[in-house]
């Protein structure tokens, strides 16, 4: 090992160690040690057999429920918990990693589209999974075509590994691959072709260019489609999920391949998440009765549908950041069978990308539907957000804005409803877990 090397592991060691007693130390670790050896990472990670999990929404909960399935098979998997997700928060997760028992060192990763392909100059994964690609960050992104292309980029840089794709995007295949491919998507019941709702993004065929219709429409542009003008369609698939037995508000019930399982984590969105854990499980020929121990631990992660208590009201936080996702949220809460307030904290940062007309394309509409008697509205962009409320139609004089975090947590305290359902922008999550963190309501950091 090259001095450099050994320098900087010892300096990521030993700053990890200290910031741990903090409820800190996701990326710093990571940062000091690439600054003394700047491919220290491929050092790190050599010896490992890397499962890379990308996409725009997804990433994380996939990434917990497939290394809860992968533990109970293989003891030890490397992984990195907090979504920390760039190439110094993925240098601190091996910096700190624990070796199994099992004679096999398996990581799996959640790594950041737009930093996937500079990683894979480093580590050479044996598995991609791609989960979806939506309109997200576009002042950062661009196009759902541009963001493809950067995990595509990075696929390429290690053709033998096997790409696992959503069978259910179209965008997952529109283009031929040099790797070995394997799909996964529902397989429920279908019906005559039909149009997508008229708002939906992604939905042109990636050959012709006329107008995709779906035998089935899970959400968004997700399901079974065809071109009736060419014939473009969704491509077989190897891990099918063929019944949806259950859906509520915190949890699900649904049969891959012919088993039954159950998650702790409710909405449809996260069903795509469960399925792609399956069939990476799958893919690694674990057995479905250690898959289902796997889930049974699952439970939220790290500000996705993450439960907590303010005083005596049953909290729910709920990362938002794009169309999609806040529709999906907005779905998955409407499920709820009891009244609840709804916080919805929109930031600009550079991380929560800083253009937030995104909001306009989000069906809160939906809030029309669910018994809310009360909304919030804060974070940086609390007046944005409080005039999209205003005009879903929801009663005016029933939303509080707030500029400052700590109102929030207040209003919730003081509020006369039991739940709360807080849906929040990447930084307002963050921001707003560190006053729940200063207040021991949660940890700072997830593990």
């Amino acid at each position: 090992m090259k001095i450099n090397t050994m320098l900087g592991t010892l300096a990521g060691k030993s700053s990890h160690f200290v910031l741990s007693k903090l409820g800190r130390g996701s990326t710093l670790p990571g940062k000091l040690a690439l600054k003394f050896d700047n491919d220290i990472l491929n050092t790190l990670a050599r010896d490992y057999e890397v499962v890379v999990i990308t996409g725009t929404n997804g990433k994380t909960l996939t990434t917990a429920l497939t290394v809860g399935i992968l533990k109970d098979a293989f003891d030890e998997v490397v992984t990195n918990p907090s979504g920390a997700n760039m190439i110094s928060g993925i240098t601190t997760t091996f910096l700190t990693a624990k070796k199994g028992k099992s004679g096999k060192n398996i990581a799996v990763l959640e790594i950041d589209e737009a930093s996937l392909s500079r990683i894979c100059d480093y580590i050479k994964p044996s598995l991609f999974v791609f989960t979806n690609i939506f309109r997200d960050q576009m002042d950062r992104y661009g196009e759902i075509y541009t963001t493809y292309q950067m995990i595509l980029d990075a696929a390429q840089k290690v053709p033998t590994a096997t790409v696992l794709l959503n069978g259910d995007s179209p965008l997952f295949n529109s283009v031929t691959l040099k790797n070995p491919v394997q799909y996964y998507g529902f397989d429920t019941e279908k019906g005559e072709p039909k149009l997508a709702h008229y708002n939906t993004e992604g939905i042109l065929c990636p050959k012709c260019q006329h107008i995709l219709k779906y035998k089935l429409n899970t959400y968004a542009n997700l399901g079974d489609y065809i071109c009736e003008h060419c014939g473009f369609r969704r491509p077989e698939l190897d891990y099918k999920l063929t019944q949806l037995t259950s859906l509520r508000h915190n949890s699900s019930d649904f049969v891959i391949d012919g088993q039954s399982y159950h998650i702790n984590i409710g909405g449809l969105y996260n069903i795509y998440n469960a399925l792609a854990a399956v069939s990476v499980a799958q893919f690694f020929e674990v057995e479905p009765t250690t898959i289902k121990t796997g889930f049974d631990k699952s439970r939220a992660v790290f500000g996705r549908q993450e439960t907590f208590k303010i005083g005596d009201k049953e909290c729910t936080l709920v990362l938002i950041k794009n169309p999609v996702g806040a529709t999906q949220a907005l779905e998955m809460i409407k499920l709820a069978p009891y009244p609840f307030s709804l916080s919805v904290l929109l930031n600009a940062n550079y991380a929560d990308g800083i253009d937030t007309s995104w909001i306009w394309d989000a069906d809160f509409e939906q809030i029309l539907n669910m018994d809310i008697p009360h909304m919030i509205a804060g974070g940086v962009r609390h007046s944005e957000i409080a005039r999209r409320l205003r005009v879903t139609g929801y009663n005016a004089e029933q939303i509080s804005e707030v500029a400052d975090l700590s109102q929030v947590f207040e209003k919730i305290k003081n509020q006369e409803t039991k739940h709360a359902y807080i849906l929040a922008t990447y930084t307002a999550m963050l921001e707003f877990r560190e006053l729940l963190a200063s207040h021991q309501v949660v940890r700072k950091e997830m593990n």
